[in-house]
């Protein structure tokens, strides 16, 4: 099993960078490609951005040029680092791991929020 804690969310205005971090703890040695999920009131969880244990990574549309993401492995630690925030960019974000041995098999956090607004 694995356990993932999200931290570094909060309330940031139009046009600021906020980070945050998730820590995996557990079995993490079966932890391959990980991600950063979001779902705004109403809406339905949507990728954000997953890299994989090699350092490739994949963004939404919507993120590109803004967000980046990046893991430290000795540390089983995923990052999001977010800029140019938007009111639109407001959601509980969510870290999900993927495991490397059975692909079916993925872990999730409980989410952080983050607001942007002025």
């Amino acid at each position: 099993q694995v356990q993932l804690a999200e931290s570094g969310g909060g309330l940031m205005e139009p046009g600021g960078s906020l980070r945050v971090s998730c820590a995996a703890s557990g079995s993490i040695f079966t932890i391959g490609t990980m991600g950063w999920y979001r779902q705004a009131p109403g809406k339905q969880r949507e990728l954000v951005a997953t890299i994989t244990r090699g350092g490739s990574t994949n963004y939404a549309d919507s993120v590109k040029g803004r967000f980046t993401i990046s893991r430290d492995n000795v540390k089983s630690t995923v990052y999001l680092q977010m800029n140019s925030l938007k009111p639109e960019d407001t959601a509980v974000y969510y870290c999900n791991a993927v495991n490397r041995f059975d692909l079916r098999t993925s872990y999730w956090g409980q989410g952080t929020q983050v607001t942007v607004s002025s």
